[in-house]
């Protein structure tokens, strides 16, 4: 009985057993101070159950910096319950159904949730989704990865 005792505290101590489960994406998001209305969009959107599903999903997250870019009053707007399709549609176009980390990223067309393309150019400046620049990448979840973009990615 000791021995078990021992090998428990072993396992625990060397991060092979975990007692927490990974967190969602969303969860990740949520627990970001950076992404704060990206998560006020999300729950307005009623996308927090999909986003938390078995997934697998890759997200290009804009900060609430990239938010602020939009014209005034565009998040508010969106955020409008007679506006919930176009804030579905424009949280969508961020989504990619798979996870891709940012070393299996390359150049291309890659279609997401919304059904449109994203463009991604993937070169030694770095990568770009479209117009938006990743500033940070590998963000995992135990549904899929999150990529931090400095821009709101419009379909």
């Amino acid at each position: 009985m000791k021995l078990r005792a021992l090998f428990t505290i072993i396992a625990l101590s060397t991060g092979l057993a975990s007692l927490a489960p990974a967190k969602t994406i969303v969860e990740i998001a949520a627990g970001s101070p950076d992404h704060t209305t990206l998560v006020a969009a999300i729950k307005a959107a009623g996308l927090v159950e999909t986003l938390s599903g078995a997934g697998p999903f890759t997200v290009f997250a804009p900060t609430n910096a990239a938010f602020a870019k939009l014209p005034a009053g565009t998040v508010e707007s969106l955020l409008l319950p007679e506006n919930k399709a176009k804030l579905v549609a424009v949280l969508t176009y961020h989504v990619v159904p798979a996870k891709v980390m940012a070393a299996e990223v390359k150049s291309g067309q890659v279609p997401t949730v919304n059904g449109k393309a994203l463009t991604v150019k993937a070169d030694a400046t770095g990568v770009t989704v479209n117009n938006a620049k990743v500033v940070a990448t590998d963000l995992v979840g135990s549904n899929g990865v999150i990529h931090v973009v400095d821009t709101v990615i419009l379909p």
